[in-house]
């Protein structure tokens, strides 16, 4: 028998994705390329977990907003709205299996994008145009709404600026550059989030699906 991707190697690993063993040369080449690893995958695992410990900081050039300063205080002065945030990707994506983390990121760089212009007094739109992200974009921008009214009925008068958020997303758009693995199918960054900010089995309130698998 010889791998079924590659068709030379002696297949030595179980692919839960392909439901047939492939060689290890193809499970490391094509892992979130052209093969879309399910996230409990031993081998995926494996693999994000030696990134992670061996990931370099990102370069001056490769950082989102260079030029916004984002504080320590300020990101855990506004961990409720980072944490809302977060739990909205991870339910959209229980709902949306084939989001990744590039259309993810595409959708905060998006919403940043709105949120920085905003700020200079011009109201400036432009959703992503792939159907996922666009989808997660207006989950997000529902949450942030949704989140200033209820801590405005609580405190009696809006605290989240539209500075705020945009530095918020920016925070976001960072951690999802640093996490990501690049690879065109990485789902690294939202397993980075689901550690973090893990779901209940049931949601109280599910996203919508757009796409069926």
């Amino acid at each position: 028998m010889s791998c079924p991707i590659c068709e030379k190697r002696p297949p030595k690993r179980f692919c839960p994705a392909k439901g047939d063993k492939i060689c290890a040369v193809c499970c490391g080449r094509e892992r979130e390329v052209s093969i879309d690893c399910p996230p409990d995958c031993p081998h995926l695992i494996a693999a994000h977990r030696y990134e992670a410990e061996h990931r370099k900081p990102l370069a001056a050039e490769q950082v989102p907003y260079r030029d916004v300063s984002v504080l320590v205080d300020f990101v855990y002065e506004r961990w409720p709205v980072i944490g809302g945030l977060a739990t909205t990707i991870l339910g959209f994506q229980r709902q949306n299996r084939e989001l990744n983390d590039a259309a993810a990121t595409a959708a905060i760089e998006a919403l940043a994008e709105t949120y920085r212009t905003l700020g200079t007094g011009i109201y400036y739109e432009r959703p992503p145009e792939a159907p996922l992200a666009h989808a997660l974009y207006g989950q997000l921008g529902q949450f942030l709404q949704e989140f200033r009214k209820t801590e405005a009925e609580r405190t009696g008068f809006p605290t989240l600026k539209d500075s705020d958020i945009f530095h918020v997303l920016v925070f976001l758009l960072r951690l999802a550059k640093q996490e990501s693995n690049g690879r065109p199918r990485s789902r690294a960054f939202l397993d980075f989030l689901r550690q973090r900010f893990p779901l209940p089995a049931q949601t109280a309130k599910e996203v919508p699906r757009i796409i069926v698998p």
